[in-house]
């Protein structure tokens, strides 16, 4: 019966083990896209403060200077349409979870009398097309347009 036991905990284990190991191909995905990004928003301007500004509650993968406003940056990549826009996949959690990160961001650094503003890039890659598609939504969404709890 132990081995019997032993043997369910050792496979929860390696299948544990499997979803950490996982996350490259997305990363690196993520990381092509950030790329991409971080280059079309220098052509259209934009100074790059920061990218990947981690904290313990989350990630703002850009961080931007344009135009006397700081504006945090969510890049959405897709290979396939199924679910709809990139766009589409920043939820109303992941809007939380960047405004909180971007106060902290504000607070590290000390920034005062500065707009901020969150924009959106949206990277799709087309089967059909030679490069992807890149859309910039500027003010993608406000501290006020965000839902503050879900009950």
């Amino acid at each position: 019966m132990q081995f019997f036991c032993s043997k369910y905990v050792i496979s929860f284990i390696n299948l544990f083990k499997h979803k950490i190991e996982e996350p490259p191909h997305t990363r690196t995905k993520g990381t092509k896209g950030e790329q991409l990004a971080a280059n079309y928003l220098k052509k259209k301007g934009y100074t790059i403060l920061q990218r990947n500004y981690r904290r313990r509650n989350g990630e703002i993968d850009i961080v931007c200077y344009d135009h006397g406003t700081i504006a945090f940056v969510e890049v959405k990549t897709r290979y396939s349409d199924t679910y709809g826009p990139p766009e589409l996949s920043v939820t109303e959690a992941k809007k939380r979870q960047i405004i909180k990160v971007a106060s902290q961001y504000v607070a590290d650094k000390k920034i005062e009398g500065t707009s901020l503003r969150f924009d959106v890039v949206s990277i799709f890659y087309s089967p059909d097309k030679k490069y992807p598609t890149i859309n910039l939504l500027r003010n993608a969404f406000t501290k006020n347009d965000v839902v503050v709890s879900r009950i």
